[in-house]
């Protein structure tokens, strides 16, 4: 079997990370920017630490902040309409996985013209040539989009979001500056927190999974898991390890896929406009249970990675039951939802939202075989 691995040319970790964004557009000869992010960065201040640094270095951009939560075809086409006309050479994404996903839909519809109606892209498009280069500054300690090759849209019109996998989109530098997360309120942290558990946990029992892989992701699951409470409190130390677990998480999901938490989440974005990371964080207990028995020893692996008191020397089937409730118990504490009808579910809805989750492109990695009764049968059970 032939094994991927894909990641992005440059990355600069820790406090102060931004400073070096001068030091990459020089290099790479660039010579002017747009810088696409939203609202809630603008407002909190933390655009403004973005701005005044290539202001000092006198390098040329013009902002693009109409990002919304969970972005649309239409946040794309807008994107895509204002950097035709801006003349930029480059995009500079800040924030969290709404605006890095529009900018890499945004560039690759620039130098793929073909895809300009944005619904090609989905799955594995076949670009021919890669985005324009885009440097990403994540402010949340999630969704690690600085540092993949996928990006999610939400074709409003349908209710649905669509996954799009292209090895051209990934950013080619990333700066993961922990000083532009502490303003995360404790709200975010906690669902983009648990979101990077998701993607660490779902990476390492995905069909997919492999050597290279299981050891980001173990060692993501370790970090993210000790690290996760005392960053929902505002520890700065704290949000500095989640800033780095959530990328190690990227790392390796990037390149062997999701499962049927990612699959069943998505719908409920799309449907209701519930944040990406608290509607993954509410099913993941409950969906970690239905794989149990197709993982093997990897809930153990889990489980030691969590600290779980014995799970070295319990038996398997005792150390997945406290795998799972280690995670249950970990979203417990930082405030997650532990039934969907608080996410405004409706019961009505659900055969409708189940056919979308079996269709999404992420439940195809799921260790476990889902059929729609399944998945049907876990919405319900979640109510």
């Amino acid at each position: 079997m032939v094994n991927r691995m894909i990641l992005n040319e440059t990355s600069y970790f820790g406090k102060g990370a931004i400073s070096k964004i001068a030091e990459e557009v020089e290099k790479r000869a660039f010579q002017k920017g747009l810088v696409v992010t939203d609202q809630g960065i603008v407002k909190s201040g933390l655009l403004d630490k973005i701005t005044a640094i290539l202001e000092q270095n006198q390098l040329n951009f013009e902002v693009f902040d109409g990002i919304k939560p969970n972005p649309s075809m239409q946040d794309v086409t807008e994107g895509v309409h204002k950097l035709k006309t801006s003349g930029a050479d480059y995009i500079l994404a800040v924030g969290g996985g709404s605006p890095i996903d529009t900018a890499k839909a945004m560039g690759i519809i620039h130098t793929n013209p073909q895809h300009a109606d944005i619904l090609s892209l989905e799955g594995e498009p076949g670009t021919k040539k890669p985005s324009l280069p885009i440097l990403a500054v994540p402010t949340t300690s999630g969704t690690a989009a600085e540092v993949t090759i996928n990006y999610v849209i939400t074709d409003a019109a349908n209710n649905r979001k669509f996954v799009c996998v292209d090895p051209h989109d990934i950013p080619v530098c990333a700066f993961v500056d922990s000083d532009m997360m502490l303003g995360m309120p404790k709200g975010l942290a906690a669902a983009t927190g648990m979101d990077a558990l998701t993607h660490a946990i779902e990476g390492y029992i995905t069909k997919g999974a492999w050597a290279l892989t299981d050891s980001l992701h173990l060692k993501a699951i370790e970090i993210i898991s000790h690290a996760l409470e005392a960053s929902v409190s505002g520890s700065e130390k704290a949000r500095e390890e989640m800033a780095l677990g959530q990328y190690m998480a990227g790392m390796g999901f990037s390149n062997v896929g999701l499962g049927l938490v990612h699959g069943m989440a998505h719908p409920l974005s799309a449907w209701y406009d519930v944040p990406h990371g608290v509607a993954c964080a509410s099913l993941l207990p409950i969906v970690m249970d239905y794989n149990k028995a197709e993982t093997g020893e990897k809930y153990r692996d889990i489980a030691v990675a969590m600290s779980v008191p014995d799970a070295a020397t319990l038996p398997l089937e005792e150390v997945r039951e406290k795998a799972v409730e280690a995670v249950k118990s970990l979203g417990i504490a930082v405030g997650i939802p532990q039934n969907i009808s608080e996410l405004g579910v409706q019961e009505a809805d659900l055969e409708a939202i189940a056919s979308d989750a079996l269709k999404d492109v992420c439940t195809g990695g799921n260790p476990r075989e889902a059929s729609l009764h399944d998945i049907l049968a876990l919405y319900k059970a979640m109510l």
